[in-house]
């Protein structure tokens, strides 16, 4: 879940910078593993995009003229529905184009000829959008978006691990509707309430402030779960740790 909230643009930097390190680590550890990765946005029901380049359109003016915003695009049921994954980003520092998916899904799966230049199509949020990341990620793993005709099919499965992975800003979990312990529950419902099939990892600050739900969300629910500081310059020792604690679950994962 990457958040395209407007504050977040000093770390998007940093989050771009580590991705190569990520992507290699994956393909370095878990090459011989069958894995799906999906981007999510913390957009609320039925946004897409930017709003203030919607208003323009199709006469563009200033930065939505110099992004090149696409108004000719229209956004397909799935791009506006919360939780579904991403597989076009429009708005400013957005990738404002379609992301090449080989799998026919809205998922990367391990056929994907440029598995690092699609992940980061897919992560270029930008900066357009919106603030609801419990209540996004929720949704993303629930039985209306993961079952058959759903904007997700496909993408859990009983015999893998899930690794969830949270971008937001500091402030940015208030807005979401929802509590740490319901999207939890989401989450365990996703993996027949095993916690032990389920590794969390966020970017955020390391004292975990009242404010923060997602640090409680990724600390208290689950025993595989890290968080690495936002506000460090490199997030890419963080992506390592994560990684770590996918092999230490995955030796101890009994499918279910």
């Amino acid at each position: 879940m990457i958040s395209r909230d407007g504050s977040l643009l000093q770390h998007q930097a940093k989050l771009f910078a580590a991705f190569p390190e990520f992507i290699a680590t994956i393909e370095a550890k878990f090459a011989d593993f069958d894995y799906h990765i999906m981007v999510v946005d913390a957009d609320r029901p039925g946004y897409w995009g930017s709003s203030w380049c919607e208003q323009q359109c199709p006469m563009l003016e200033d930065t939505c003229a110099e992004i090149n915003y696409p108004c000719d695009y229209t956004p397909t049921v799935c791009d506006t529905t919360m939780g579904a994954g991403t597989t076009y980003n429009a708005g400013a520092n957005a990738a404002n184009k379609p992301c090449d998916l080989a799998s026919g899904h809205r998922w990367i799966d391990r056929d994907q000829p440029d598995l690092s230049g699609t992940f980061t199509c897919l992560a270029q949020g930008g900066t357009s959008g919106d603030r609801w990341p419990g209540a996004a990620v929720a949704a993303a793993v629930s039985p209306e978006m993961t079952a058959p005709g759903g904007c997700n099919e496909g993408f859990l499965r009983d015999d893998a691990l899930l690794m969830v992975t949270i971008f937001a800003s500091y402030d940015e979990p208030t807005d979401s509707p929802g509590k740490p312990a319901e999207w939890a529950q989401a989450i365990l419902d996703a993996k027949h309430g095993d916690k032990n099939a389920v590794v969390t990892f966020s970017f955020g600050d390391l004292t975990c402030p009242p404010v923060d739900r997602i640090c409680d969300l990724v600390l208290w629910y689950f025993p595989y779960h890290h968080i690495t500081d936002r506000f460090g310059t490199d997030y890419g020792p963080g992506f390592g740790v994560a990684t770590e604690l996918v092999e230490t679950a995955c030796s101890a994962f009994i499918p279910g």
